[in-house]
């Protein structure tokens, strides 16, 4: 082989080793920035996926409230039913007193 025929051949191998190395750190740095965007987005889908968590449980906390309300508002009313009922009946009974005592009024006058 003639000498500048084997500098050439060398030449050539430098510079295709130096393009495979500059190769490789470039895909080595895409990977490395990719899984660094990875880390954020996962991060980034925790944090939403806690916030959701949270708002269910604020949500279920104020379910649990209104039912109680509703319970305390079904047993209020039940109390003024029961009231209410006790009041006609009384005052059905007063009516039914007051009626009888006009008819007895009425019968001693007509025996005067």
């Amino acid at each position: 082989m003639s000498r500048p025929l084997l500098l050439v051949t060398l030449l050539l191998l430098m510079v295709l080793t130096s393009q495979l190395d500059w190769n490789q750190k470039i895909v080595n740095d895409v990977e490395a920035r990719s899984s660094v965007l990875s880390r954020k987005q996962q991060y980034v889908l925790d944090r939403k996926e806690s916030v959701k968590e949270k708002i269910i449980l604020s949500q279920e906390k104020q379910i649990q409230k209104l039912k109680t309300l509703v319970q305390s508002l079904q047993e209020q009313l039940q109390h003024c039913k029961s009231k209410d009922e006790f009041v006609n009946d009384t005052t059905g009974s007063l009516t039914e007193v007051l009626n009888d005592m006009k008819q007895q009024q009425q019968q001693q006058q007509i025996m005067e």
